[in-house]
């Protein structure tokens, strides 16, 4: 089985490009092309001589993903459908406002953490994706900002459908790509990776230390409480998780962002924030309020405006940076946690 060419390395695709006696230069092109230009085709690569592109195609694959369906919120959110080249579905949200437009991504089609309040936990774990496929959602989505919103991404979110950490290395090749000056330039301080806490690989991340953010999904900071919305917790308990966002600014100067879905009756009580703020005094932090966005079939609940409000201000009586986040595209099932659920109403 020949293999997808956007797996290969610069390396390998210059040793590839030597074994079919062409010049060394072409492997500069090719690499252009699948980075920078963002080819969907060997013969999109028209700089090339057919010969050449004929020899590609006979030796490797080019994986590529399409939009299959496109689903647009009162509030100019979108979520589009991805169609992966072996029928895979996977999804992916781009959030405009004033000042940015916001790509959300996926990188693996389902997850196989199982948190309760998620939609993406029920739809299961099918495969994790490459870094083409994980590459292709952000230009496909640049594209999309461009002809509708008439400007670039200007940030990248790792929030989508998987645990980016259970597929890290196609996970950082694909960053790689994307803050390359030979790939789609971006800086890596406006890409986020969020995890649910994987310690071992927020330790490697930590080392690797290539300009990109980390987010957490906290969503309680009370051990037994999140062990029961988050399996994964049990496997990586809180203080093991402090200790690894300690090495994690250590290493890399960065502060943590803090990610908590606020759901009624469950973690959105004053003892709850005074949990979260005593975790937070560990790092720098900022914290990411969100109430929950429902969903069909599980039984979470949003909590009350004035709820939200008040959890804010006692973190901020805390001394700690709080944004209450406004749900976007909740009304097309594209909001945190929704993505794979079903709803494709129009």
């Amino acid at each position: 089985m020949t293999i997808d060419i956007r797996e290969l390395t610069k390396k390998q695709l210059q040793e590839a490009v030597l074994e079919m006696s062409e010049k060394s230069f072409r492997a500069n092109q090719i690499w252009e092309w699948l980075w920078k230009k963002c080819a969907r085709s060997f013969d999109d690569m028209t700089s090339l001589p057919i010969a050449l592109r004929n020899q590609l195609a006979e030796k490797f694959q080019f994986q590529t993903t399409y939009v299959d369906e496109e689903i647009k919120s009162i509030d100019k959110t979108a979520k589009l459908r991805f169609l992966l080249h072996d029928g895979q579905k996977i999804e992916g949200v781009i959030i405009p406002s004033l000042s940015r437009t916001t790509a959300c991504i996926s990188t693996q089609a389902g997850c196989p953490l199982g948190c309760g309040f998620c939609a993406t936990g029920k739809f299961g774990f099918q495969r994790n994706l490459s870094t083409g496929e994980i590459f292709d959602q952000v230009a496909i989505l640049n594209d999309y900002s461009l002809s509708y919103f008439k400007k670039q991404l200007t940030n990248i979110v790792i929030m989508g459908m998987g645990e980016p950490f259970l597929n890290f290395d196609a996970v950082m090749n694909a960053i790689d790509r994307i803050k390359s000056p030979e790939g789609l330039a971006m800086s890596p301080k406006r890409i986020t990776l969020s995890t649910a806490g994987l310690v071992p690989e927020i330790l490697r991340f930590a080392d690797i230390n290539n300009g990109a953010q980390l987010a957490i999904s906290l969503h309680s900071a009370n051990q037994l409480q999140r062990e029961r919305i988050m399996p994964i917790a049990k496997k990586y308990p809180l203080k093991d998780l402090i200790k690894a966002l300690e090495y994690y600014h250590t290493k890399t100067g960065d502060r943590v962002t803090i990610e908590y879905l606020l759901m009624s009756d469950v973690n959105d009580t004053l003892d709850d924030a005074r949990e979260l703020a005593a975790f937070c005094k560990h790092f720098p932090v900022k914290v990411n309020l969100i109430h929950y966005n429902e969903v069909p079939d599980l039984p979470y609940k949003k909590p009350s405006a004035e709820t939200v409000a008040d959890f804010g201000k006692y973190l901020e009586e805390k001394n700690i940076v709080v944004n209450i986040r406004r749900s976007r595209g909740d009304d097309i099932a594209a909001a945190c946690g929704q993505l794979a659920n079903e709803q494709t109403e129009k």
